[in-house]
């Protein structure tokens, strides 16, 4: 029912666009073929059915060709361009490929950018500006959301445009209004909170011990375990790096590194927000009485926030329609109840209101600065950033279009939307593209972080003492890897007891 509405109002809109045309003069029937390639390669099928398709069909004289950029001669390549062979030459990027075809004859017209990739790209001058484009064509920009349009302006000094992005994913707090009755705390989370309010209130919302314990808070509602993966959320809005732009020289060993994780560190040892071993004792302690290991939390063991594990919990828009459909068929799934719930925006530091990680633009848009069909290309923007399309993907339930006027909540289900969009801003996005293909071992450094922070919430580790540990061994890694970037890095650097050989790398794509 749900696919059988959306192809009726595709052929309503479509039609209604092409009866806009019919009083107009004939177009050029000329037959005009836009070029498009990706900076981190695409799955063409599902491309085309989201971004393509229907542009075809309002601009019957424009056929769209997807030029690939993936490199498939190196099949023991990882997903970020590194090879499993340290002696083998290393394969271009998607990225790279994507430059080198934009410089090269009969270039791509538009190409499809991730955020981090931007400022490689631009520091190339490889794009157009749009701004005097969209102020000829009277392009309205006034409904895009604000920290869409501020984060699409950030990309260039000048304040420009440089591209367009259709939607967008963001973060925001969600919390299980039950919870809060459970715990007597009448005092619900509102919007443009700080991260110190959010830490207060999460202790008064923790309870209970063992199994049964419920924690206030939780960086993600699916957190993998352990305060490496817990802090990102957190370092990243600071923000924190780990080593310098260059990759040179570990930045861990500080006053401010150390003081940031002391904070989180007591708020898994107060069991206020959970920690590697707490899930690990969770698991341990909800198996079968007979051994077999059959978890007794419920259908959703593996989500903090729907096991009704924690109170509150960052998400991101695209993890609520696994919640909502979750509570349409809460009758019918043994082991899980319907879940009241609402959020409000994700909080932030003090000094830095509103500013967030993890805000998510997809697929920016934008034009080769050597394009040859630039009139094809802007009519192809202005169509995927424009009105028409957004009505249509609005109905979405993973991520949100990019213009205001068509975000409303899905299946009738009330809460505050606005959260995901209003009163926050992006964090700066690291350009770590280059870094990671150049040193390609360097993902050995957040192993190595991982171990010896997982020491500290078993009290094997003073923060001081991991922080100086990981700079020690950090710093080893890198000067390793200036010396010599394709060679192995000592598996005692980066391996813990009981970690085996076999980790798997990091995957950073690009």
């Amino acid at each position: 029912m749900k696919k059988t509405t959306i192809t009726l109002l595709t052929l309503l809109i479509v039609g209604s666009m092409l009866a806009a045309c019919t009083n107009k003069p004939a177009a050029n029937t000329t037959e005009h073929i836009l070029r498009i390639a990706s900076g981190y390669g695409m799955d063409e099928e599902y491309f085309r059915e989201q971004y393509t398709e229907l542009f075809e069909l309002a601009n019957e004289n424009i056929k769209v060709e997807i030029i690939p950029t993936m490199d498939y001669s190196n099949t023991g390549r990882y997903s970020n361009g590194t090879s499993n062979d340290p002696n083998e030459p290393l394969p271009k990027t998607s990225l790279e490929i994507m430059m080198d075809l934009m410089e090269g004859p009969n270039p791509p017209d538009v190409v499809i950018l991730g955020a981090e990739q931007m400022k490689t790209v631009m520091g190339k001058n490889l794009l157009a500006p749009l701004d005097a484009q969209i102020k000829s064509s009277k392009f309205d920009t006034t409904d895009i959301v604000p920290v869409v349009m501020d984060s699409l302006k950030s990309f260039s000094e000048d304040g420009q445009l440089y591209a367009l992005s259709p939607n967008f994913d963001s973060p925001a707090l969600i919390y299980n209004k039950q919870m809060f009755i459970d715990a007597g705390v009448t005092d619900l989370p509102r919007d443009k909170m700080t991260w110190d309010e959010v830490f207060a209130l999460a202790k008064r919302l923790t309870h209970d011990e063992g199994v049964n314990h419920k924690y206030g808070f939780s960086f993600s509602s699916q957190a993998k375990g352990g305060m490496f993966y817990s802090m990102k959320t957190y370092t990243d809005a600071f923000p924190l790096q780990m080593y310098d732009d260059l990759g040179e020289k570990m930045t861990v060993d500080t006053p401010e590194w150390e003081s940031v994780l002391t904070k989180l560190n007591q708020l898994q040892k107060d069991k206020i927000i959970p920690s590697g071993e707490d899930l690990k004792s969770i698991k341990e302690g909800n198996v079968s009485s007979d051994g077999g290991g059959d978890n007794q939390e419920g259908p959703f063991s593996y989500d903090d926030f729907m096991s009704g594990r924690v109170a509150m919990a960052i998400v991101n828009y695209g993890l609520l329609a696994q919640l909502n459909n979750a509570n349409k068929s809460a009758d019918t799934i043994k082991g899980y109840t319907k879940i009241e719930w609402d959020v409000v925006t994700a909080p932030s530091f003090p000094d830095a209101p509103g500013v967030v990680a993890n805000i998510g633009l997809s697929n920016l848009m934008a034009i080769n600065a050597k394009s040859t069909n630039f009139d094809d290309a802007w009519k192809y923007l202005e169509f995927i950033n424009g009105e028409k399309w957004a009505q249509l993907k609005s109905h979405s339930t993973y991520q949100m279009v990019s213009l205001k006027k068509y975000i409303q909540p899905q299946d009738g289900i009330e809460f505050n939307i606005k959260a995901f969009y209003e009163n926050i801003k992006q964090a700066p996005v690291a350009d770590y593209n280059k870094l990671y293909r150049d040193k390609q071992n360097i993902w050995t450094i957040d192993q190595i972080g991982q171990n010896v922070l997982s020491e500290v919430i078993t009290d094997k580790k003073t923060v001081k003492e991991a922080l100086t540990e990981w700079q020690t061994k950090g710093d080893l890694v890198l000067q390793k890897i200036k010396e010599n970037p394709n060679a192995p890095i000592d598996p005692s650097l980066y391996q813990s007891s009981g970690t085996n050989s076999g980790a798997p790398k990091a995957n950073y794509g690009g």
